[in-house]
C-alpha cells in the first residue's frame, strides 16, 4: 500500500472546488477514462485579471483527485502569468509529497493547467502525434521525452511513475530505456563560465527568491540561505517546512533541482539547523 500524507487524504476525502464553471475563460480536458484517470479544469478571471474561480472534475485515484483539488487552490488569486509557473512538482509539494508511483497525477494536473491557459489565450497547444510507445496507456515518445526533460528522469521506473508508460504489460520497457539514453546523450549546452563565489551566491539568492520561495510559501513554508561553500549550498527550512516530514524530498526535488537548473549543475543542497 502507498503511504499518503495527511494533506493528500484531506484533498481526496474533501476535495476543493469540485464542479464546472459556466462560461469559463479557460477550459481543458486531459487524461482518458480508458486509461484510468481523466480531469476537466475550468477557470474564470475577475476584473483585475486574476483567477477568481477554478473548478475541477476528476475521475481517478486518490492522488488524481487530490492533485486536481490542490491545483485549484494554488490557482485562485493568481494572474495567468503567475499561475502558469505552477509545475507538477509544485503540486506534489503543496500536498506534502506524493508516492513516487503516483507522480503522474501531478503531471496530469500541470498538463490541464497548460491547456486551460492556452485555451484562454486562444492559442491551443499544438498536439504533436509522436509514436505510441506504450500501447497499454497510449503514451507517445514525445510525452516520455517531455517528462524526462522536465523532471530529470533517469530510469524506466521513474518514467512509469510520471507517465504510466510501461505500467501495464511492460513490453515497452526496452523502448523507454532507449529513449532515456537518447535524451541523456543529446549534446548539452556548453557549461557556463566559472562563477566566482559572490556571483554564485547572488544567483542562488535570486533563484530562491524567484523560483523556490513562492511555491514554499503557498503552503506556509519558507527557506533561508545560510552559506555557500564550494558546490555545497547550506539552507535552513522555516515555517511549515521546518516540521514537514517531506522536507528532505522538497530540498532534493525542488530546491536542489532548481538551483542546478538556474545556477550550475553540480550544486548540492544541505539542510542545517540555525
Amino acid at each position: 500500500m502507498w503511504e499518503y500524507t495527511d494533506k493528500v487524504k484531506e484533498h481526496f476525502l474533501n476535495p476543493s472546488n469540485v464542479g464546472e464553471i459556466e462560461n469559463p475563460d479557460g477550459v481543458s480536458d486531459v487524461g482518458s477514462l480508458s486509461c484510468g484517470d481523466a480531469l476537466r479544469l475550468t477557470f474564470k478571471l475577475d476584473d483585475q485579471g486574476r483567477i477568481a474561480e477554478a473548478k475541477v472534475k476528476t475521475f481517478g485515484c486518490a492522488s488524481a483527485i487530490a492533485s486536481g483539488s490542490a491545483l485549484t487552490e494554488m490557482m485562485i488569486g493568481k494572474t495567468i502569468e503567475e499561475a502558469e509557473k505552477i509545475s507538477n512538482q509544485h503540486i506534489a509539494d503543496y500536498l506534502g509529497g506524493l508516492p513516487k508511483e503516483k507522480m503522474h497525477c501531478s503531471v496530469m494536473g500541470h498538463e490541464a493547467l497548460e491547456k486551460a491557459i492556452a485555451c484562454y489565450r486562444g492559442t491551443p497547444i499544438e498536439e504533436k502525434e509522436g509514436t505510441v510507445i506504450c500501447e497499454c496507456f497510449g503514451v507517445t515518445d514525445l510525452e516520455i521525452i517531455k517528462a524526462i526533460q522536465e523532471n530529470r528522469l533517469k530510469t524506466v521506473e521513474e518514467v512509469t511513475n510520471f507517465t504510466k508508460a510501461g505500467g501495464g504489460c511492460e513490453r515497452c520497457h526496452d523502448d523507454i530505456a532507449k529513449i532515456i539514453l537518447e535524451v541523456q546523450h543529446k549534446p548539452q549546452p556548453e557549461e557556463k563560465q566559472q562563477l566566482t563565489n559572490i556571483q554564485k551566491m547572488r544567483m542562488i539568492e535570486e533563484t530562491i527568491e524567484r523560483e523556490i520561495r513562492p511555491s514554499l510559501q503557498l503552503d506556509g513554508g519558507d527557506i533561508e540561505l545560510i552559506d555557500v561553500v564550494g558546490n555545497r549550498v547550506m539552507v535552513a527550512t522555516r515555517g511549515a517546512c521546518s516540521t514537514c516530514k517531506s522536507a528532505p524530498i522538497t530540498l532534493k526535488n525542488l530546491v536542489e533541482a532548481k538551483l542546478r537548473e538556474f545556477v550550475t549543475h553540480d550544486l548540492v543542497v544541505e539542510e542545517v539547523s540555525k
